[in-house]
């Protein structure tokens, strides 16, 4: 039999069977061994590759210390030269598809090693990564592991043996966004028309050029006195007491905050932002620039708005999950609700 290909394993902390979220900020290390996810992806390669290491990572680590990580995670990969980086997958976790996303980035474009990873398709890592790496398409969680790995293990042998992958769809990975030359038994305008009659008389189609599909969301009513009305603000842009007291994750968020603004008249002071998207000096300076409490309060004064609802809501909203980022507004909105608050100003950054 010809030679093994060798295969190098990323994952974090959790399935490096380190620890949770108490572990999530311990530094990269690497392990000659398979751990984790990294023994059903090398059973799955049936004998033609190998697993010799598993890197791990604390997800807090990689995403605040993100050079000094992906130097040591760099020149381990140099040291043992593998043909093939494999990270993940991550499913839906935000901060773990970021570190994957940019580890692929970074080995790809630095060290001009292939890289197979897998998220699920609202992972906001994969926007980093998708148009030089593979990305298996998977769930939104850890289920969805033993779909995952042999896709995974499928693709990354088919690469490092040098074989051409087939499309998306046939593969199971998320598609580039690139576009291939094709030669097709029929032209163009002649599959359009199909297409179009097919669609006509409610037959199955299938589009060569799908388009993205959005969310709609229906405004609310108009407030009809803004002078009996009760506004809360609600920031995407990480504004939080010094210290951050519930450890709000700079990026790739996992939680929001809750905090009591009804004896203040103004952030500055007492706030600052923790956000890892955007130059930090000048909100820094005056938090109100991006959470404007100030102007609010204000205008409660003046009599032009009821009043200011107590209570200040916060989190990061850079590399957060569409999914996160829904359970958060599901969650913030039914409190404010509850609370009778009748109008919000979400800013962002």
């Amino acid at each position: 039999m010809a030679n093994k290909f060798k295969v190098l394993y990323y994952v974090n902390q959790f399935f490096g069977q380190i620890g949770g979220e108490d572990k999530a900020d311990i530094e990269p290390m690497y392990k000659e061994e398979k751990i984790g996810p990294a023994m059903g992806f090398d059973s799955n390669l049936k004998g033609e590759g190998e697993v010799i290491g598993t890197l791990i990572c604390g997800d807090n680590y990689f995403n605040e210390n993100k050079e000094e990580a992906l130097e040591y995670i760099l020149n381990v990969i140099k040291e043992n030269n593998p043909d093939i980086l494999v990270a993940g997958p991550a499913f839906n976790a935000g901060r773990y598809g970021m570190a994957c996303g940019e580890i692929a980035k970074a080995v790809v474009e630095e060290l001009d090693i292939p890289v197979v990873t897998g998220m699920y398709i609202e992972n906001p890592g994969l926007e980093v990564c998708r148009s030089i790496a593979i990305v298996a398409e998977t769930t939104d969680s850890a289920a969805g592991m033993r779909k995952a790995l042999p896709v995974m293990a499928k693709l990354a042998t088919k690469i490092a043996k040098g074989e051409e992958l087939g499309l998306p769809e046939e593969e199971g990975y998320i598609p580039q966004g690139k576009r291939l030359t094709l030669f097709a038994d029929k032209r163009g305008s002649q599959r359009a028309v199909e297409m179009l009659i097919a669609r006509l008389n409610d037959k199955e189609f299938k589009t060569e050029l799908p388009m993205p599909e959005f969310d709609t969301v229906d405004p609310a009513p108009a407030i009809k006195d803004l002078s009996k009305a009760t506004i809360a603000l609600v920031t995407s842009g990480g504004i939080v007491p010094h210290g951050n007291p519930d450890r709000i994750q700079s990026a790739s968020a996992q939680k929001w905050g809750k905090y009591d603004v009804s004896t203040i008249d103004a952030l500055a002071g007492d706030y600052y932002t923790i956000h890892g998207g955007y130059d930090p000096v000048y909100a820094n300076e005056i938090p109100d620039r991006v959470a404007p409490l100030d102007i609010l309060k204000e205008l409660e004064k003046e009599g032009y708005i009821g009043k200011v609802y107590e209570y200040f809501y916060t989190t990061t909203g850079t590399g957060t999950s569409v999914g996160n980022a829904v359970k958060f507004g599901t969650e913030i909105g039914k409190e404010l609700k509850e609370a009778g608050v009748d109008g919000v100003i979400l800013t962002s950054t």
